[in-house]
């Protein structure tokens, strides 16, 4: 029982569940900060983006697995149904249930920002399933940085505060593009690890195209750019314009400190050394996430 758990734990890729949350959370921070939190359309963000995610995460094993992109004993996280201890038949039942839960949820969530809603979770559902699946997966094209920027950026912070304000707002905006961004360089530290197995499969991911030197650079730019985005929000906290404690500019300087470490270490690892890198920088979004929504909430 517990080697079952463990190896769905394991296909679930909890490692990358902050990709999704850090917007999630930003946001609903961001809400409470401009007065508009409501408690229930917030919680079903944070349930409809984890399921999501996971779905994500899901099709993508199966679909790869399909296309034989991961193979017995790859260097990254071990995959069940590659190892042979999911059936892909499970797997596909198993991604198909939880994307029919993660749909029920965004349901709820149309009386709080209106039917047009719909085609929004529509596009997010197909998203998550053409990112490895379908005649053109992104994923194998070098569009899987501009999905993530999108579905785990853009999205879920937009959505999340306008469920909740029934408005969009520039600094909302801003905040979505460096989430997205942040984002972005989980997926990149995941190529990098892969490019040889990518390459050999015929996974054309932005690491294949432009190689590790440009992909490691873009990971290091990605961070200062995030950072940069928010500079009318750290330049308005300094000079004292908005509510909001001059302490949360350790938030930005803590961030581009750990994602500089991290950085380094993506430079100077090779293999199996750079699986706790897929952690570390999914862990660098979600603290900063966690704390500048701490300073909003407080």
């Amino acid at each position: 029982m517990k080697r079952q758990l463990k190896i769905w734990l394991e296909c679930a890729r909890l490692r990358t569940l902050p990709v999704s949350l850090s917007g999630v959370v930003l946001a609903i921070g961001l809400a409470v900060w401009h007065g508009h939190f409501k408690w229930v359309p917030a919680t079903l963000c944070v349930l409809f983006a984890l399921l999501a995610q996971v779905v994500s995460n899901m099709a993508n094993e199966y679909f790869d697995y399909l296309r034989g992109a991961d193979k017995v004993g790859r260097v990254g996280p071990r995959r069940g149904v590659t190892e042979g201890d999911i059936s892909p038949a499970t797997l596909r039942r198993v991604t198909a249930v939880l994307l029919a839960l993660d749909c029920a949820v965004g349901l709820c969530l149309i009386p709080y920002g209106g039917w047009w809603l719909l085609p929004v979770g529509i596009a997010i559902a197909v998203g998550a399933l053409a990112y490895s699946a379908g005649p053109y997966p992104l994923s194998y094209h070098g569009l899987g940085d501009l999905a993530v920027f999108v579905f785990f950026g853009l999205v879920p912070v937009c959505f999340t505060y306008y469920v909740q304000a029934l408005d969009f707002h520039p600094l909302v905006l801003l905040a979505s593009m460096s989430v997205g961004l942040m984002g972005v360089n989980v997926l990149i530290v995941n190529n990098y690890r892969d490019v040889d197995d990518d390459c050999q499969a015929g996974k054309r991911t932005s690491v294949v195209i432009f190689g590790r030197k440009l992909a490691s650079m873009a990971y290091l730019f990605n961070g200062y750019i995030a950072m940069s985005l928010l500079a009318p929000l750290w330049l308005y906290t300094a000079l004292g314009l908005v509510n909001l404690s001059r302490w949360a500019l350790v938030v930005p300087a803590l961030y581009l400190l750990l994602h500089t470490a991290t950085w380094h270490a993506l430079t100077t690892r090779d293999g199996a050394a750079l699986n706790p890198l897929l952690g570390a920088t999914a862990r660098n979004m979600l603290i900063f996430t966690l704390l500048l929504t701490a300073f909003f909430v407080i």
